[in-house]
């Protein structure tokens, strides 16, 4: 059995002429100027005083300030709490356990040598971001979450402290625990209150004879997604039922979202796909084709609706045949898109017919408050209505289990084709990958994530690069990538049965879906893809105060001249 100590023991008591001589020869070895000093008995009992106005005085006398005691107070106030905490005792406020073996104190082995070499660096790290944190509050009067979160990472330091010290004294799996963890549990990131009952919605409730084209043409499925999402929106505000997009012409959607779920959202019929459509079309059984009575365009230019030939002959091939030209109600430029309200977009879109579609409202701006917040612009019963199907979030939760679990951080690293775009914008967001490792350092240390998932078409030379780089406390920090398809790996067994596997647009959104379900998340500037996982976090409840677009705020420090 082993005996578990009430109390702590002061290690002064215990210590012998030979780990004296030990430790000075320790303090020689790490190059510094440390004087040797003893403690006695007595004064190891004395606790340190902080008196404001004597330092006020000295300060007064040697910097020439004139600080009234008010102003005294917000500055030294969070100087005061820190060394409060890192001159006191809490052994006698919390019952820390910890077994007798901590406290034996034999020759200073090979383990004690290292422990000890890694707590005086970690000492000398902890006093420069002291000096760091009383030059800040000095020059500049911090905000409450400034000194909140400079006490939280000194004292996470001070446990890393504590850890290094007892590390080589551990047996099985004991640990120094410690009450703060209760306090700070998964960081100091929490997750945002999206606040969903102060909600604006609109009720769609369609008219069931009359229906909405979705037309999505511009760039990838990320981009067809957020235009699908608008497109519900027009059909709420124009009483339609929406008609999702044949495979043969768009994505196949139906293999990554649910569309009947849509419904089920909503407690009616408001979404139908092209084939249920066709079935149901009146004008089909007379003509044996589906008619668009109207093709209304949105935006004017560059080019209507970004349909072009090759567009209108997959339409007729579908068997389908569009009335007059295509039609634009107003100017508007996609380069510059102007403000609309939900009035303007039903003053000029509302018809009578019984089949239009509008395209392409990717670029629209329409109520962007309202369209952007949690849940989306329409009243429904659940989180989100555009998500992946139950079959990728099911296969999502699984890889979690398997190679995650709950705390990770999760990386969007856009990197193919990204440099030319992001050098054309003002500033850059694409990063050398050394300036990106040490922003994404940061973060991992301010989140205590073991583990960080990738989701990235970079090159295996660039992730190898990065991986390097993310080291911490003397660690690699480990990159998880979906590995390739293993029989003996069931995480990703529902797909290959229903005959996903290999889909890259089911991929696509696997990478979303475990991106959108992390503790915290690092995206790309100028990605929708980035949105995209930003939107579902925002709409699950899983969007932290700690995400963040790769080293926001600042500047690549290197920029390429252009072409």
């Amino acid at each position: 059995m082993v005996k578990v100590s009430s109390s702590t023991t002061s290690s002064s008591s215990s210590s012998s002429p030979d780990e004296e001589s030990d430790l000075q020869n320790l303090l020689e070895e790490s190059d510094s100027q440390i004087d040797q000093f003893r403690i006695s008995d007595e004064a190891a009992e004395q606790r340190p005083t902080f008196d404001v106005e004597s330092l006020r005085s000295r300060l007064r006398r040697s910097f020439k300030l004139n600080l009234t005691k008010k102003q005294s107070i917000f500055i030294f106030l969070p100087i005061v709490i820190i060394l409060i905490y890192l001159s006191t005792d809490f052994s006698n406020y919390f019952s820390v356990k910890v077994p007798n073996s901590v406290f034996r104190s034999n020759t200073l082995t090979g383990r004690v040598h290292e422990s000890d070499l890694q707590a005086l660096y970690l000492l000398r790290k902890q006093e420069s971001d002291l000096f760091s944190i009383w030059n800040h509050t000095v020059s500049n009067l911090s905000t409450i979450d400034d000194v909140k979160s400079a006490v939280f990472r000194q004292i996470s330091l001070n446990r890393q402290i504590q850890n290094a010290l007892l590390s080589p004294h551990k047996t099985g799996n004991v640990d120094i625990g410690g009450s703060s963890d209760g306090y700070f549990a998964g960081g100091s990131c929490r997750k945002v209150d999206q606040k969903l009952n102060g909600r604006k919605t609109i009720q769609w409730k369609p008219r069931p004879d009359k229906f909405l084209f979705a037309i999505c043409l511009s760039g990838q499925m990320s981009n067809h997604l957020i235009c699908l999402e608008k497109h519900m929106f027009f059909a709420a505000l124009l009483k339609r039922v929406l008609v999702i997009p044949s495979h043969r012409f768009d994505y196949h959607y139906s293999r990554i979202i649910d569309i009947d779920r849509i419904n089920t959202c909503l407690g009616r019929t408001v979404v139908v796909s092209f084939e249920e459509f066709w079935k149901k079309d009146k004008n089909r059984k007379k003509h044996h084709h589906v008619h668009i009575n109207r093709f209304i365009c949105y935006f004017s230019k560059p080019e209507p609706c970004y349909v072009d030939k090759e567009h209108i002959t997959k339409l007729k091939a579908l068997g389908i045949t569009v009335g007059g030209k295509l039609d634009t109600p107003w100017e508007e430029d996609i380069a510059r898109p102007s403000n609309k309200t939900a009035e303007e977009v039903e003053a000029n879109f509302r018809s009578d017919d019984d089949v239009i579609a509008i395209g392409d409202v990717f670029y629209a701006n329409v109520e962007r408050e309202w369209v952007m917040q949690p849940g989306g612009p329409v009243a429904h019963k659940c989180r989100t209505l555009i998500e992946p199907n139950r079959l990728i979030l099911l296969t999502a939760q699984r890889f979690i289990q398997t190679f995650l679990g709950k705390n990770y951080i999760a990386l969007h690293f856009r990197r193919h084709g990204f440099l030319k775009f992001c050098n054309a914008k003002n500033p850059s967001c694409f990063f050398p990958i050394p300036q990106a490792a040490s922003c994404i350092t940061r973060l991992i240390e301010k989140v205590e994530a073991p583990v960080l998932y990738l989701s990235t078409d970079a090159a295996e030379s660039e992730t190898g690069l990065l991986q390097s780089l993310l080291i911490l406390n003397g660690k690699t920090v480990p990159l998880v990538k979906r590995p390739a398809r293993d029989s003996a790996e069931k995480w990703d067994a529902l797909l290959y049965r229903h005959g996903l596997e290999g889909d890259s647009q089911v991929e696509a959104m696997l990478d979303k879906t475990i991106c959108a379900l992390s503790s915290v998340f690092i995206g790309a500037s100028g990605s929708t893809f980035t949105e995209d996982i930003l939107r579902l976090r925002k709409d699950w409840g899983t969007a932290s105060e700690c995400d963040e677009y790769l080293c926001a705020n600042e500047q690549p420090n290197f920029i390429a001249d252009h072409e």
